[in-house]
Order: structure tokens, then sequence, then C-alpha cells
């Protein structure tokens, strides 16, 4: 259970994922943490695991009622403690069989140019994930794509002719070691 001591504030940091799931989370723009107990926890543990599991099935679990678990499951998604419920498809199976990571940086640094590269890769469905970064770098993009030359069809279009991008550096994933959006309750 979160303890509420005065003067200290408890932070929830939202994972960044991607546009296209209507989610928006920021880790600079942190919100204060809601208060989540040890049942909470337990149920946000096993969702993880998997989400498509039983009200029912879950309160045999963590030994509480069908409805209590519906109960805390409905606030848990109106307080946005919860993003989505999703599910993870293999771009192999459907395809895409190169993922890119890309280091891109921008001439300029200002909030308009932040912005409309932003909106601009929001709305590629080949960017799977993109994150505005500190250091070397101004953005992060995970790149799906069917093979190399849609690849260079997707630099040239967003990047390369892209007058705000002064470079871009593409790693090509050979092995995807660990995936995943879990995040540790």
């Amino acid at each position: 259970m979160t303890q509420n001591i005065p003067g200290a504030l408890n932070f929830l940091i939202n994972l960044q994922q991607p546009d296209a799931l209507n989610i928006q989370g920021n880790p600079l723009n942190a919100e204060i943490m809601h208060d989540i107990d040890e049942f909470d926890k337990q149920l946000l543990k096993q969702l993880q695991k998997n989400n498509r599991i039983t009200a029912e099935e879950l309160g045999k679990m963590i030994n509480l009622s069908t409805s209590a678990v519906q109960r805390r499951l409905k606030r848990l998604r109106e307080e946005k403690i919860i993003e989505a419920d999703i599910s993870i498809i293999s771009p192999a199976v459907v395809g895409q069989h190169i993922t890119c990571v890309v280091d891109v940086t921008l001439h300029l640094g200002n909030s308009k140019v932040i912005e409309n590269f932003k909106k601009l890769v929001s709305g590629s469905t080949e960017v799977m994930q993109c994150y505005y970064v500190t250091g070397t770098y101004d953005f992060v993009i995970i790149v799906n794509t069917k093979d190399m030359k849609h690849y260079e069809e997707f630099s040239k279009k967003y990047l390369m002719d892209n007058a705000d991008v002064k470079q871009f550096y593409t790693h090509v994933v050979m092995d995807k070691v660990k995936i995943g959006f879990s995040v540790n309750v």
C-alpha cells in the first residue's frame, strides 16, 4: 500500500507506447501515483501475464469476490492505471520481417519542429514506438517493415526528405532478445 508521507510525493510514470494505441504517456510529465493496495498489485501482476483471464478466475487467485475484482478493474481502467487491453501480434506473421532502431537528430530543437516530427511519425504505420529523448539524439524510433526496400521507402519519406531531420542512424535488429510491456508492480 502506498504511504501518504507529508511532504513526499509518490509518482507513477506512464509507459510510453505507440500512439496507435491512443496512449499518452510521458515520463517527464509524471502523474501523482494513485493509491493501489496489495490486491490491486496482485491483479495488475496477473493481468500483465494474461489479460484475458476472467474476473472469477482472478478472484480465486487473489481471494476476492468476482464483483470486487470487477469493481477494482473498472477503477484501475478509469484511473488509467491500466492504460490499454491489447493483443500483441508477431510482426513476422503479418509479413514485417525487418525491425530497425533509428536514432534521429533534428536541425532545430524548437517546440514546433519537435511537435511536427512527433505528429509525422505518429501517423506512420511502420513506426511501432517513438521516444523523445535526451542526449545526442532527439528521437529513438522502432520501425517494422517488410524488407529493406520497404525500410528504404520509409526512410526517404519520413527522414531523408524531411528538411527538419539533420541526420539519422539505423540499427537493424538481428535478434530480439527481450520484448515486453510489463511494469514491475
